[in-house]
């Protein structure tokens, strides 16, 4: 092993998946489960969104009450949206404790 890699923490290791500003992506916490691969959700930007997860990661990711999200809001209806990624609790905390996550939805 390395003398560098010896002397890092774990957290330093981690490539998190950011959302992207020019994409209209923005992070949101799953409020309510509603069946059928859609949920409620609120929003960074103080809005909340009736969510979907789309087939390509319906096996992927299970999501739950109080997760952190990665969403894309339609262009079509501003009240829906699609959901991009999940983040995991650690994944979570992480971003926290990173001051990465906004306030209102900071709530790990």
């Amino acid at each position: 092993m390395n003398q560098k890699n010896k002397h890092q923490s774990p957290e330093e290791q981690f490539r998190l998946r950011l959302p992207k500003k020019n994409s209209n992506e923005l992070f949101a916490i799953a409020e309510q489960l509603m069946g059928g691969s859609r949920m409620k959700v609120v929003c960074a930007d103080g809005k909340s969104r009736l969510a979907r997860i789309p087939g390509r990661m319906k096996r992927r990711a299970r999501v739950r009450t109080g997760d952190l999200l990665i969403i894309v809001p339609w262009d079509i209806q501003d009240n829906k949206a699609d959901v991009l990624y999940r983040y995991t609790k650690t994944q979570s905390r992480i971003l926290s404790r990173r001051n990465l996550i906004p306030e209102n939805l900071n709530v790990f």
